[in-house]
C-alpha cells in the first residue's frame, strides 16, 4: 500500500527562506522605503553644498543598509521566532524592535547626518511602514503555512480513510475463494487421485501466495495478474473436469498496463457462482483487450434454476476498488446471452 498511499511530507513554508534570500529581499524592499530620499537626493546636495556632499552620500548609503537590516531582522523574527496565531504578541515584539531601532537611528543621525533630520514625519513614516510591512509578511506567511499544514492533514486523513476502505474491500475476497478451494480439494481427496491432488495443492499454494502478497500491492501489471490466473485456471479446470475453459487473448506488448490487484478473481468466481456448468453447458471464458484498452472478461450466460442470493457483492466490491484507485467505473453488459465486464486499465 505504500506505493499509492505514501504519506504527504509536511512542509514548513518559512524554512524555504534562507537568511541570504531574506536579506536580498530586504535590500529590494528598502529601495521602496527610501524612495522619498532618493527623489530628494539631488535637491539635498545643492542645499548642503559641495563641502558636505561626501558625508551626505555616506549617510544616504548608511540609511539604506540600516533600513534593509531592520527589515531583514523584523522579517526573520516574524517568520522564524514568532510562529504564533496571536497577532497582538507579534505586534508587541515587532513594535519594540522597531522603537529601539528608531532610537538608535536618531542617535546615528545626530552624530552623522549633515542634514540633522532627527524627528521628521518622513522618518517616522518610513519606520512605521517597515514595521507594518515586516509584521504583515510574517503573519500572512504564518497563516498560509498553517493553511497548507491543515490541508496536508486533511489530505492525509482522506488517504488513510481510502486505505482502510481499500483494505476492507480486499479482505472480502479471501474468505470466498478459500472455502471454494477447499471444496475442490475435498472432491479430489474423495476420488483418491494423489497425483492430481498434489498438483492441485501446489497450484492452490501459488494462488494463496499471490493473494497474501497482494496485501503489499495495489496496482499490478497484466502480466502478473494473468500469471496468477494460470494457477487459478488449472484449479477450475480440475474442479469442473474440462467443462470450464479459458481463452486469454491479451497481446504481449500490452501486458505492462496496470490493473488493481486481484481484479479477475471475483469475476471468475462470479461466473462459477451464477451459471450452470455441466456437459450440456460448457463454459468458455474469454479475456481480451478492446480498442479502448479495456480488459474484457466475457462468458456465455447459463443461468441456474435457483439463482444464489448474493446481492451482487462481488461486482460491487470490484467496482468500489476501481473507483478508489483509478477514479473510473467498470462497465457491465448483459444481453441475456453473453455477460461481459469491462475493466479500465492504467
Amino acid at each position: 500500500m505504500k506505493t499509492l498511499f505514501k504519506k504527504l511530507e509536511e512542509k514548513d513554508m518559512p524554512e524555504k527562506f534562507t537568511p541570504l534570500r531574506l536579506f536580498i529581499f530586504s535590500l529590494i524592499c528598502s529601495v521602496f522605503f527610501i524612495y522619498p530620499n532618493i527623489a530628494f537626493f539631488s535637491m539635498e546636495r545643492e542645499y548642503l553644498g559641495e563641502s558636505k556632499n561626501t558625508v551626505h552620500i555616506l549617510f544616504f548609503i548608511f540609511r539604506y543598509f540600516y533600513f534593509a537590516g531592520l527589515t531583514w531582522l523584523l522579517i526573520i523574527m516574524n517568520l522564524r521566532k514568532l510562529k504564533t496565531p496571536v497577532f497582538s504578541k507579534r505586534l508587541v515584539y515587532s513594535l519594540v524592535i522597531t522603537a529601539v531601532s528608531y532610537i538608535l537611528y536618531i542617535g546615528f543621525s545626530v552624530v552623522l547626518n549633515p542634514k540633522q533630520e532627527w524627528f521628521t514625519g518622513l522618518i517616522l513614516f518610513q519606520f512605521f511602514v517597515i514595521f507594518i510591512f515586516s509584521m504583515l509578511v510574517g503573519h500572512l506567511t504564518f497563516l498560509l503555512s498553517e493553511q497548507r499544514r491543515k490541508e496536508h492533514e486533511i489530505e492525509q486523513l482522506r488517504i488513510e480513510n481510502l486505505e482502510s476502505r481499500y483494505n476492507a474491500l480486499t479482505n472480502q475476497i479471501n474468505p470466498h475463494f478459500f472455502f471454494n478451494s477447499l471444496n475442490g480439494l475435498t472432491s479430489l481427496i474423495r476420488k483418491k487421485n494423489e497425483e492430481l491432488t498434489l498438483e492441485y495443492v501446489n497450484k492452490l499454494s501459488d494462488v494463496f501466495r499471490y493473494i497474501l502478497q497482494s496485501n503489499r500491492k495495489v496496482m499490478v501489471t497484466l502480466e502478473e495478474e494473468l500469471g496468477f490466473l494460470k494457477a487459478f485456471i488449472y484449479m477450475m479446470e480440475v474442479r469442473f473436469a474440462g467443462k470450464l475453459m479459458f481463452v486469454s487473448e491479451v497481446p504481449v506488448d500490452k501486458r505492462d498496463l496496470k490493473i488493481p490487484v486481484l481484479s479477475l478473481l471475483p469475476l471468475l468466481e462470479n461466473i462459477v457462482l451464477h451459471n450452470t456448468i455441466d456437459s450440456d453447458h460448457k463454459m468458455e471464458v474469454r479475456i481480451w483487450l478492446n480498442e479502448d484498452s479495456e480488459l474484457v472478461v466475457s462468458n456465455p450466460v447459463f443461468p441456474k434454476l435457483a439463482p444464489p442470493e448474493t446481492g451482487g457483492t462481488g461486482l460491487k466490491n470490484l467496482e468500489s476498488r476501481f473507483w478508489l484507485l483509478l477514479n473510473r467505473k467498470i462497465k457491465i453488459e448483459n444481453d441475456g446471452k453473453t455477460f461481459a465486464v469491462f475493466l479500465p486499465l492504467k
